[in-house]
């Protein structure tokens, strides 16, 4: 490996760099369409609440619709019945001045005729007591029914209340939505403000070095930089690069605002030439293993654990798909990127 590093030359090959620059297009695209879907899902779990408060609304107003009806239509039979003992009040009416006209008829022409008389005068009390009884039946329905409008009026200020709730809730929603939209789109803009911040940092810190190289939104460190060969303990030659990396993440701490979720995902690749022994049983283990290694150092340097995430991809993403010492040398890195938690 060390020969390798001596034999390093400077080629005009402009594969490379065009197969990194594809992996940061692609990256950027599995990024906002990440980003997208985060947006709906949460978008879409308020819009699922605000339909579960709109379906009991709709509920609501159904029941108040029922219950209108059913009191209109108690109203129409309460109407009928006023009108029937107004008519039974007037046909009583009439019977008591018939009566009172016979009454008056047979004490002027008929002399001795008690029993008549009497019976007569029993008819017209019977009347009378009827005529009584049906204004009061007409007084109490009267009393049922301004009851009955009084409910009618309070259950249609409810329906209006209702359907009043129903749209300002729709409003609501549609408003809810738009703000969302805007602070994610917000919090994205701040975090790449950042991670410019962040990598324009570093590369003044780094810079000449041939080993260390800026692809796409990442940071690559060739893995002897920082490992021997099949190791995963950071050499004592990498120390030094690490410990300007941790600065920079301290300083990166301070400046983003908490509420801003964000993390360095570093990421372990190997070559594809495979490796097994009783630590390493297959290239996907040390490349886990070189990752949780940086992770460690950084958070011994005073980095918070919950901003690092450390993953091991193996040998399934090369940056070069050849089988020369300089496509395995390639493909043997470090990456660091800076990223939405």
């Amino acid at each position: 490996m060390a020969g390798t590093r001596s034999r390093r030359r400077v080629e005009a090959n402009y594969w490379p760099g065009f197969v990194d620059a594809l992996s940061s297009l692609l990256l950027v695209i599995i990024f906002m369409l990440s980003l997208f879907m985060l947006t709906q899902f949460f978008l879409g779990q308020e819009i699922q609440g605000r339909d579960t408060a709109l379906a009991r609304l709709n509920s609501q107003i159904a029941e108040l619709t029922d219950l209108l009806q059913l009191e209109r239509a108690n109203s129409d039979d309460l109407s009928t019945q006023i009108a029937t003992l107004t008519a039974t009040l007037g046909s009583a009416q009439a019977e008591n001045a018939s009566l009172n006209s016979q009454l008056s008829g047979i004490g002027a022409g008929i002399d001795g005729k008690d029993e008549a008389i009497a019976g007569l005068q029993g008819d017209l009390l019977a009347a009378q007591e009827l005529s009584d009884e049906a204004n009061a039946q007409v007084a109490l329905l009267n009393q049922q029914l301004a009851a009955l409008r009084t409910q009618i009026g309070a259950l249609e200020a409810a329906l209006e209340a209702s359907e009043s709730r129903d749209t300002e809730s729709r409003t609501q929603i549609a408003d809810l939505g738009r703000r969302l939209n805007l602070a994610l789109a917000q919090r994205v803009q701040d975090l790449s403000r950042y991670r410019s911040d962040f990598f324009g940092r570093l590369r003044e810190i780094l810079e000449g070095r041939a080993d260390v190289r800026v692809v796409g939104d990442r940071f690559v460190f060739q893995s002897e930089v920082l490992f021997d060969p099949g190791q995963a303990n950071v050499q004592p030659g990498g120390l030094p690069d690490l410990d300007a990396l941790a600065d920079a993440i301290l300083q990166l701490e301070k400046e983003i605002p908490p509420d801003i979720n964000w993390v360095l995902r570093i990421d372990g690749h190997t070559d594809s030439r495979p490796i097994s022994n009783a630590r390493f049983p297959s290239n996907w283990e040390l490349s886990a293993a070189r990752a949780i290694s940086v992770a460690q150092y950084l958070v011994s340097k005073g980095v918070s654990p919950n901003r690092l995430v450390a993953a091991g991809f193996g040998e399934f993403t090369p940056l070069d798909p050849g089988t020369s010492d300089e496509a395995y040398r390639r493909n043997r890195r470090i990456e660091f990127k800076l990223t939405e938690g």
